[in-house]
């Protein structure tokens, strides 16, 4: 999708995109995908962006409430189980994500509403609010919300 939507439509040279294979098991394509990027990070990840969206349960990327990865810290890539969509998913995990420079939620709908509002100015849980694991050091969080998502903000 990606491809079809994004990377078609500009100029990128083709070994400047690094895609994770999700059709792998979960945890062999988590420790592939992670092979790529030590490769060519090195010891620390240094993402340029990082694009976002939040799920009506506060999760991001596939951070999901109450999951074990959301309590991992050396690894850059995790694949896993979710109860809760019944489906395996591969993620980047939250220390990863904080090495971006500039990371962008990209979040519409009414529906989520009420959790933008808990993520960006509720009591801090993260275990229930994996998007407020989103925090880099160095980096610059923006939210981008169409009028309804950012309904909760307003009052």
């Amino acid at each position: 999708m990606a491809t079809d939507l994004f990377f078609s439509k500009i100029s990128i040279p083709e070994e400047n995109i690094h895609r994770m294979n999700g059709e792998l098991d979960p945890e062999k394509a988590a420790e592939l995908y992670e092979e790529v990027l030590r490769s060519f990070f090195g010891e620390k990840p240094q993402f340029d962006f990082n694009l976002l969206g939040l799920g009506t349960n506060g999760h991001t990327a596939s951070l999901f409430p109450h999951t074990e990865v959301l309590k991992e810290k050396k690894r850059w890539v995790v694949g896993y189980y979710v109860d809760e969509v019944k489906m395996s998913r591969l993620t980047l995990t939250a220390p990863a994500i904080n090495e971006s420079q500039f990371i962008l939620f990209l979040v519409s709908g009414k529906e989520k509403a009420g959790v933008v509002d808990e993520v960006i100015n509720g009591a801090r849980d993260p275990e229930r609010l994996p998007a407020q694991l989103i925090q880099p050091e160095s980096g610059r969080v923006t939210w981008l919300l169409d009028k309804p998502a950012a309904l909760a903000l307003e009052k």
